[in-house]
């Protein structure tokens, strides 16, 4: 079981308390780490190794919720655009991050993959930090 499993578990029992809430095809949280302000993931349910198993209407389903989700980034922060990845090289089970990024990013890290920075000093997830963020997503995803 990866850790990509255990998530949609948590995300089932209640229990992830950065859990958005439920999309047709899975589960938008918030990530952890917020290497930026209001960095998410869509965990499908159930988990398939990767995008290629998932039929073209899953497919569709799952990329829409994607793109659902960096819409209410939009709307919900100051971010210019969003990054969208599904890599799965660390963890074996299809998720996707979804980036904000800023006009305010540094010069030589704007322009690079958010993977490049050091991710141990990005702020841990919390309601008591990110709860009003983490709202207003919830509010303009309908979850």
């Amino acid at each position: 079981m990866t850790l990509i499993h255990q998530f949609v578990e948590e995300c089932r029992a209640g229990t992830m308390d950065r859990c958005l809430g439920r999309m047709a095809s899975g589960w938008a949280v918030m990530g952890d780490p917020q290497v930026r302000e209001g960095y998410c993931l869509l965990y499908p349910d159930p988990v398939p190794a990767h995008l290629n198993e998932l039929s073209s209407d899953e497919r569709a389903q799952f990329l829409a919720d994607m793109t659902t989700i960096g819409d209410a980034i939009m709307a919900c922060t100051d971010a210019v655009r969003i990054n969208y990845e599904i890599l799965g090289n660390l963890e074996p089970a299809l998720h996707a991050h979804i980036v904000p990024r800023f006009d305010t990013e540094l010069a030589d890290i704007r322009t690079k993959p958010i993977w490049l920075e050091n991710w141990d000093i990005s702020e841990r997830f919390s309601l008591e930090r990110h709860g009003e963020l983490f709202a207003q997503l919830k509010a303009e995803l309908g979850l």
